[in-house]
């Protein structure tokens, strides 16, 4: 007479412990890599906002590092100086870039930056010597903007906090030009820019 053997399954308790112990595994295993995928996620923007910041400091200094000694005639034929400014706005000549077309044109043009709200704006004049029409068309350079501070070194080495000084000729350039822009977390940056000697001083 054979004999039978018993089967032996899972109970019913083991394969409840043993999928409770599958579910916290999937479920730790699913927080580790939504924290990774979050983290990942962040240093991309970080690193976005960085190069926003790099892009906008680095257009501010090749402008100012083009500046160049040309005064233009305003809105209504008024002399302005080859380089105006304030503690928050500079408008100046700069070297443009040459013309690819066939119709002769200059390679400079005139150039603003300002604060707006938290935007730093840069804007450009299509002319030099403006119409009683012209405006300048700007676009954003850098939102979070906190605060920006300009200041101008004269030839003696004084800080002046707007240029040009009264008794100074329209072709008359400062030796520098500091600026400091304070972003939303990122922090203050500054930049000392030494400009092109007009020799007009």
């Amino acid at each position: 007479m054979s004999s039978l053997r018993r089967v032996h399954g899972f109970t019913l308790v083991e394969v409840l412990v043993a999928t409770a112990v599958f579910a916290i595994m999937s479920a730790l295993a699913w927080g580790g890599l939504n924290a990774v995928i979050r983290t990942r996620e962040a240093l991309v923007a970080e690193q976005q906002d960085f190069a926003h910041t790099v892009r906008a400091v680095g257009m501010f200094e090749r402008d100012l590092l083009g500046a160049v000694a040309r005064p233009v005639r305003g809105n209504y034929g008024e002399p302005q100086p080859a380089l105006r400014g304030d503690a928050d706005h500079l408008e100046f000549t700069r070297l443009g870039f040459a013309s690819a077309l066939i119709d002769a044109r200059s390679n400079l043009e005139r150039v603003i930056y300002e604060q707006d709200g938290n935007t730093l704006k840069r804007g450009r004049y299509a002319v030099l010597d403006r119409a009683a029409g012209s405006v300048a068309e700007f676009t954003s350079v850098r939102d979070r903007v906190r605060r920006l501070q300009l200041r101008y070194l004269d030839e003696q080495g004084n800080w002046l906090e707007a240029w040009p000084r009264r008794d100074d000729k329209p072709e008359a350039l400062p030796r520098a030009v500091e600026f400091r822009i304070d972003i939303d977390g990122v922090g203050e940056i500054s930049r000392l820019i030494e400009l092109p000697s007009s020799g007009a001083n």
